[in-house]
């Protein structure tokens, strides 16, 4: 299987199971793909922030997979915005 066609059903198993975790082996048993292949374009995904890879060697979808953090709060005396409160 040519390495876009790989990229395309790796991306679309992804897309349609959410909460999907794999592992690098269990993806290339799923798409039917040879390891360095698999291994290149799951690479690929996380580069392009669409995968993430866990501390146990899983791959899930970066949306499932991490809390968006929110900022810092602002210092006492600002709306949030770096406005001044009017005493």
């Amino acid at each position: 299987m040519p390495y876009t066609a790989t990229l395309d059903r790796i991306r679309a198993e992804y897309l349609e199971m959410p909460g999907l975790k794999l592992t690098v082996n269990q993806v290339q048993r799923l798409c039917g793909v040879e390891r360095v292949l698999c291994q290149d374009v799951l690479n690929a995904l996380v580069a392009a922030n669409f995968l993430d890879v866990r501390a146990d060697g899983s791959y899930v979808r970066l949306t499932e997979g991490r809390v968006a953090r929110s900022q810092p709060a602002r210092a006492e005396g600002t709306h949030g915005r770096g406005v001044p409160i009017a005493s």
